[in-house]
């Protein structure tokens, strides 16, 4: 060794012998074992080496390499006096590294080539290790650094042994060539690895360097805990069947396509990469009920089945959330409300487990929402069903065409579902007939089934009756094609039946997101209608009896285990085609006002974040995005439209809390299309509202339009005292001070501070945080400190001030605070408080653009004290999440650009690079004048607000 043996070294633990074990095992060549075993030190190698020089022919690049082989092995050489510092007790341990490198040069080195690649192999290999730098003599060790460190030597000497294996299994150099490229393939492997489990040594190094002083790294350590429990711990295989839908007892058939999903699912061949197939068709041919026979036949073969509503990217997310907590992915109520935390873990599982999975995407029409959440360098069963045909080529290899039921299956499927004789001539007549006129659609012949059961109807007189509806139909002059004439054919047959109601119950239904209709919202939101025709909804018997007699024709289904219904999105356009005008309006407004239940008034008064409802408004969103489609897509007039553009605006204000900025982008523009009054409160909040989105995604300069607009609305409207020409003022000037024009923001907070005082306003505070910020950016941390200190919920300022309420403004608070601490040189109170902030930001808003906002002030804390490898480990969650973000590139640049630095520093060139040219494509995406300004961290931090509140 290099390095002197420190005094007082422990003896190896047996983990340590496992690893010499599992090498030999390797190595597979015992007479060489005792000849590596005594080469003991980098110097001895090179002595060695020196013999290998004299044979080799002059002109020989190898020659150049070997001169150089001490620099090359540089990092091995600090890894190895790590090893013997701490594990030197048996000599055996580093001697393995030196001795294994000796024999690999001596068997390379009969062909000069080949001996390049060895060394160019083994100084990559040497890059890949970590990095420990000038704190060897005081890394404690700990058991987690210790497994970390016995990954990493394992996996280089096990690779080592693998190649003198290679090299005595193929001596000659001709034979070598051949079988070279597989060689490479498993040195590339080896790489990924180290490289990987590197990062946990530098990780778990830092962690241990900061235990020595724990009260100091307190809630840093809470934060590197926290993001290490979030990581995936899949040691076993598990069971989690999520399967939301009951299979449908009147399946039948369909076995080419279920044997086109096995082969494509199934092939042994295949493992270790990711198999996807695409079940694709028209509407009503059974794709879904197809998926559905697949997973609940294949239990067995898959550990976890999986299934995602695919429809759009709420239900998508609503999927992920129920599926992270039944994998046991998120511990928390407030985990399984971040949809993009769920999704992240969830497709972190799929790369991690050991478990064989089947994940199904049902109704995926749009391709699009699928790629945030596909699973990338996993291995499993994707399974898609969808209308798009170019599913089966873009992100599945290959599909299947579901297409309607020929004759003979039809008329089989009927008979089998009304409990004919299927063997008699005459039925399979009748069938067969009953079967064409319904194009042979499994959803008509299912409900047609059902009709016919339920009715006792002999089937020589479907027919008939079938035609005199058909006719009803085209008297309509509908303009339907005949796919969906035939549709509605069959549920004019069942619908007319309806009256009372059960009539009423389905007519709403039209207007709610068809998979997940909770009862109650049905039963509370009711209770906000004044309408004598809508009673039966409050009462939970009354409105069992309307579901029953749905549930009975088939119209409806509903989920014993928690109460929700569903109903086919092509019985809801039959049903909304099936409506006048009037009743549209009629009933579409009817759902306006029970969705309404969820959502808290935002616009009367000034009263900020409305955390404490945002679980009524979890179970109304998915609706209320339902319910805007149906209207465009059907050009229904609603009758009361401020009433609408109400409930858009208290919807928009919930998705604007919790970030979801570009959904809350497109609900609040349909708001400020739907009011008709131009000079109300709530016009005005909306329009304030799109000017915050605008603040957020970094445009104060096109935020400031919409403020003024507001600000002028509720001048006319209140008199100059109100508290909402305050909170309008207190947002013209955070669009001044990201517009860095400090003393007009100066000046219009001061407005906003002086009208809340004389009013004696509880949102003085938000008031004094916000100019406590201006004062920050103008250079003044004492005066920002004592601005803050005025806040009446801070004045005990202590760290559990700012979070005991669970307001998420505070926590914008607490991240102000952090920041005049760092600007006051105080970097261990700047990374308390920044910690602490991230912890509760993750838990509360989950990861969306706050919580990236935190994780880059964290890491840039751990940069300044050389924490590198957490710092890393932060800003690689940070890119993981804001890669997930439609608006989260300014953060993604930033990101790049700190962990182009971080890698530089630790010698990655490669890495560094790579982060460099991303940052800078990103940044110059986002703004194109600054394509050629310096690579310095004010430059992005541009991209980025300079306080996210």
């Amino acid at each position: 060794m290099t390095k002197g043996d420190p005094k007082g070294r422990r003896a190896a633990s047996p983990l340590w012998h496992k690893a010499l074990e599992r090498y030999r095992e390797e190595l597979e060549e015992n007479d060489d074992y005792q000849d590596i075993i005594e080469v003991e030190s980098l110097e001895d190698l090179l002595n060695h080496a020196k013999t290998i020089e004299s044979l080799l022919p002059q002109e020989r690049t190898a020659l150049n390499s070997m001169n150089r082989l001490g620099p090359k092995l540089k990092f091995v050489d600090d890894f190895s006096a790590i090893i013997a510092l701490y594990f030197g007790a048996d000599a055996k341990l580093t001697a393995l590294v030196w001795g294994s490198i000796r024999l690999m040069l001596t068997l390379a080195s009969s062909a000069g080539d080949t001996l390049q690649d060895v060394l160019d192999m083994l100084e990559e290999l040497s890059l890949t290790l970590p990095r420990f730098k000038t704190y060897e003599n005081t890394l404690p060790m700990n058991r987690a650094l210790e497994a970390a460190l016995l990954d990493v030597y394992t996996e280089v000497i096990c690779f080592y042994a693998r190649a003198i294996h290679f090299f005595r299994a193929h001596p000659h150099v001709l034979l070598r060539r051949g079988a070279w490229e597989e060689f490479r393939k498993d040195f590339g492997q080896t790489v990924r690895r180290i490289k990987r489990m590197s990062s946990t040594v530098e990780g778990e190094a830092d962690l241990a360097r900061m235990r020595i002083d724990e009260v100091k790294y307190k809630e840093v350590l809470d934060v590197m805990e926290a993001l290490k429990k979030s990581k995936i711990q899949d040691d076993e295989a598990i069971k989690c069947h999520h399967i939301p839908f009951e299979l449908n007892p009147r399946f039948w058939g369909r076995e080419k396509a279920l044997q086109a999903i096995k082969e494509a699912l199934d092939r042994e061949e295949s493992f270790g990469s990711l198999k996807a197939f695409a079940l694709y068709g028209m509407g009503g041919v059974g794709k879904t009920q197809i998926a559905l026979q697949y997973a609940n036949r294949n239990r067995d073969q898959y550990d976890v089945i999986l299934w995602v509503a695919a429809d759009n990217t709420i239900s998508m997310g609503q999927s992920f959330r129920d599926i992270a907590r039944n994998l046991g992915l998120v511990k928390s109520d407030e985990e399984i409300q971040d949809a993009v935390a769920a999704i992240l873990k969830v497709k972190s599982w799929f790369t991690e487990t050991r478990s064989s999975w089947l994940l199904i995407f049902d109704n995926a029409d749009n391709l699009e929402i699928l790629r945030a959440a596909w699973p990338v360098n996993a291995h499993g069963s994707v399974l898609i069903t969808t209308r798009d045909f170019n599913a089966s080529h873009t992100l599945a290899p290959a599909g299947f065409h579901v297409q309607p039921f020929d004759d003979d299956t039809g008329s089989d499927v009927l008979l089998h579902m009304v409990g004919l004789d299927s063997k008699l001539p005459s039925n399979q007549e009748k069938a067969k007939g009953i079967t064409r006129a319904l194009g042979g659609l499994p959803l008509a012949l299912n409900q047609i089934g059902g009709f016919i059961s339920q009715r006792k109807l002999p089937l020589q007189d479907f027919l008939p009756l079938y035609e005199r509806n058909s006719a009803k139909i085209d008297s309509r002059k509908t303009g339907l094609g005949e796919y969906d004439h035939t549709l509605s054919t069959v549920w004019e047959m069942s619908l007319s039946k309806l009256s009372g109601n059960p009539c009423r119950l389905l007519n709403l239904l039209v207007f709610f997101e068809p998979d997940s209709i909770h009862e109650l919202v049905l039963t509370e939101g009711s209770k906000l209608l004044d309408d004598e025709e809508f009673e039966f909804m409050h009462d939970e018997m009354d409105l069992g009896d309307a579901e029953e007699v749905l549930l009975q024709a088939a119209l409806i289904d509903k989920s014993i285990e928690d109460a929700i219904l569903s109903i086919h999105r092509l019985i809801q356009a039959a049903l909304i085609r099936r409506l006048n005008k009037d009743d549209q309006s009629k009933y579409f407004d009817v759902v306006v006002r029970i969705l309404s239940w969820g959502f808290p008034d935002t616009w009367s008064e000034d009263i900020g974040h409305q955390f404490q409802f945002w679980k009524k408004c979890e179970k109304c969103l998915p609706h209320v995005d339902h319910l805007v489609k149906q209207a465009k897509r059907h050009r229904i007039r609603s009758q009361n439209v401020q009433l609408y553009g109400e409930l858009l605006l208290r919807c928009s204000w919930y998705l604007y809390e919790r970030e979801w900025y570009d959904v809350a982008r497109n609900l609040v523009d349909v708001a400020l299309e739907a009011f008709e009054d131009k000079a109300t409160l709530a016009f005005a909040s909306a329009t304030d509202l799109s000017g915050l989105i605008d603040l957020d995604m970094n445009n104060p300069a096109k935020a400031l339009i919409p403020f003024d607009s507001a600000l002028s609305v509720r001048q006319g409207r209140l008199s100059p005292d109100d508290p909402l020409i305050a909170s309008s003022l207190n947002n013209i000037a955070l669009a001044y001070t990201e517009m860095e024009e400090l003393d007009k923001a100066y000046a219009t907070h001061q407005r906003a501070i002086d009208i809340r005082l004389r009013t004696q306003s509880d949102r003085i505070g938000n008031s004094y945080s916000n100019m406590s910020s201006l004062l920050l950016r103008m250079g003044k941390p004492e005066e920002a400190e004592e601005m803050l200190k005025r806040c009446p919920s801070l004045k005990n300022f202590t760290d559990e001030t700012f979070l005991q309420t669970g307001n998420p403004r505070f926590s914008g608070d607490m991240v102000l605070l952090s920041r005049i601490r760092l600007s006051q040189g105080c970097l261990d109170d700047a990374m308390r408080l920044a910690s602490k902030a991230l912890t509760f930001r993750q838990n509360l808003l989950g990861n969306r653009l706050k919580t990236c906002d935190s994780l880059y002030d964290v890491a840039g804390l751990l940069y300044r004290q050389g924490n590198f490898a957490s710092a890393i480990e932060l800003l690689t969650q940070l890119v993981a999440i804001s890669e997930t973000l439609n608006e989260g590139e300014g953060q993604l640049a930033r990101a790049k650009y700190r962990l182009a630095i971080l890698y530089s520093e630790k010698g990655m060139a490669a890495e560094s690079e790579s982060c460099k040219a991303q940052a800078i494509e990103l940044r110059g995406k986002l703004r194109p004048e600054a394509k050629d300004a310096p690579f310095e961290e004010k430059e992005f931090m541009k991209l980025c607000l300079w306080m996210l509140w």
